[in-house]
């Protein structure tokens, strides 16, 4: 092992596949890495996703073990943290007390926390670096949080202003993140995601999943939310003469409209271990989002796993998929989309498309690990 400590503050481990985990993965073999569990980015409203989330939060803050899977090919786990936290940081009171319990829970669990490196993903720690002294702390930027539908945007576009500041290394995730950097007055170093080509391209049976579904599918997996263009949805449900429309994922209060549409059909969270499979089962793959702050900023993970399916894509224009036009075909309106899934049935894979995707082989989450390993421990 290598002296130096790695503190990764993000969403919970193993609780759904992240650029995070997939990076820190490859540095576990070397390096100490304990990963912090953490609340307090969502706004408070009393459902049946809270209920179970704060059932799960109790039970890592009593010790239980977590039911939650661990990430597929993990190999070994880091060290995890469940520090009891108030969800919330919507004050000077509860900033001043997360992070004074913050503060304690890292101080009691790590004795070498002064020569440790902080990576978070999330600005709830903005207050850790004036109390918690370590060898240096990194921002590193995944998404716009003050645009994204059911995070409480003002606390935390607030705390991500002061952590740019305070932070010592900067990194995002997109070139489009960084520009939102520089315009708070840092250069950050660019990390895009990674893809892990072993694991989309070996020979799989299709899903059972899609036993019963009549095709051919049309398939989008991730979160299903307001992200989502319903009127994209609703106008290849209209075009199809046959086949299915498959969300997977699980949902965080999407559009009602989707309930209405006939050939849309929800199946619920699918294990990352198993959509190579649901994918072999498909025959176009689709990201229908809108054109949102939010989807302007984002840096979708699944796009490269799509291009690794060896299926047609048809994406939303958006600038996550700007760099990757020669390999999918990108829509500008709800029509577009449907006229080009509907082509795309018919025809498969662009034979130029294919040829554009071989240079995937350079995009290893090995290889950017490597490179933000270098960013987090050089002098």
């Amino acid at each position: 092992m290598i002296a130096r400590r790695l503190v990764v503050f993000a969403d919970d481990w193993g609780r759904h596949p992240s650029s995070a985990q997939h990076l820190v993965k490859p540095l576990l073999q070397s390096r100490a890495v304990t990963w912090i569990n953490t609340i307090g980015t969502r706004t408070v409203q009393l459902d049946a996703a809270l209920l179970r989330r704060g059932v799960q939060k109790l039970r890592q803050w009593s010790g239980q073990r977590d039911p939650s899977p661990e990430p597929e090919g993990a190999g070994s786990r880091p060290d995890i943290l469940n520090p009891a936290m108030y969800p919330g940081f919507r004050n000077r009171f509860q900033r001043h007390l997360n992070a004074a319990l913050l503060g304690r829970a890292m101080e009691k669990h790590l004795p070498d926390l002064g020569d440790a490196v902080v990576l978070s993903t999330i600005p709830i720690v903005a207050d850790l670096p004036a109390r918690v002294r370590a060898w240096r702390w990194v921002y590193y930027c995944v998404d716009d949080f003050s645009a994204w539908p059911g995070l409480d945007s003002g606390p935390l576009a607030a705390m991500e202003a002061a952590f740019v500041q305070r932070a010592d290394r900067l990194v995002a995730a997109g070139d489009n993140l960084a520009g939102r950097l520089q315009a708070m007055g840092r250069t950050p170093e660019v990390i895009s995601h990674g893809i892990e080509l072993e694991h989309w391209r070996a020979p799989v049976s299709p899903s059972a999943r899609l036993r019963e579904v009549q095709g051919p599918v049309v398939l989008f997996w991730g979160l299903i939310d307001r992200r989502l263009d319903p009127a994209f949805l609703d106008a290849l449900s209209r075009r199809l003469e046959g086949g299915t429309i498959v969300l997977a994922g699980p949902e965080q209060n999407p559009d009602p409209v989707l309930d209405t549409l006939s050939r849309v059909r929800r199946i619920g969270p699918v294990p990352y271990g198993e959509l190579p499979a649901l994918a072999a089962g498909a025959a176009v793959l689709v990201m229908p989002y809108a054109d949102l702050p939010v989807t302007r900023a984002m840096q979708p993970l699944k796009l490269k796993e799509y291009l690794a399916c060896g299926l047609p894509v048809v994406c939303s224009a958006l600038p996550a998929v700007a760099a990757w036009k020669d390999c999918l075909d990108v829509v500008d309106s709800a029509d577009q989309f449907a006229e080009r899934v509907v082509m795309r049935l018919l025809t498969g894979l662009d034979a130029q498309q294919r040829v554009a995707r071989q240079r995937l082989a350079g995009e290893s989450w090995v290889a950017k690990s490597q490179r933000l390993e270098r960013i987090l421990f050089e002098e």
